[in-house]
């Protein structure tokens, strides 16, 4: 899984972090939690705010709160 595996990444989170809010997770601890994720091997390094905006957006849709 890489940065732009949005969905996937959306439905990793919900699944490992089933009582967060997701506009709550900081882009840092965000970064952090994708990757942590199992399966993620995207360099941590190399990901921007639109795509961190992206994840997060689609964490929420996942979460059932967007």
């Amino acid at each position: 899984m890489q940065w732009t595996d949005i969905d996937r990444i959306a439905a990793g989170l919900a699944e490992k972090h089933p009582a967060a809010e997701p506009l709550k997770v900081d882009f840092l601890d965000l970064r952090d939690r994708v990757a942590g994720l199992s399966g993620f091997n995207g360099d941590p390094t190399r990901v921007n705010m639109r795509i961190l905006e992206s994840i997060q957006l689609a964490w929420l849709d996942r979460m059932g709160m967007g």
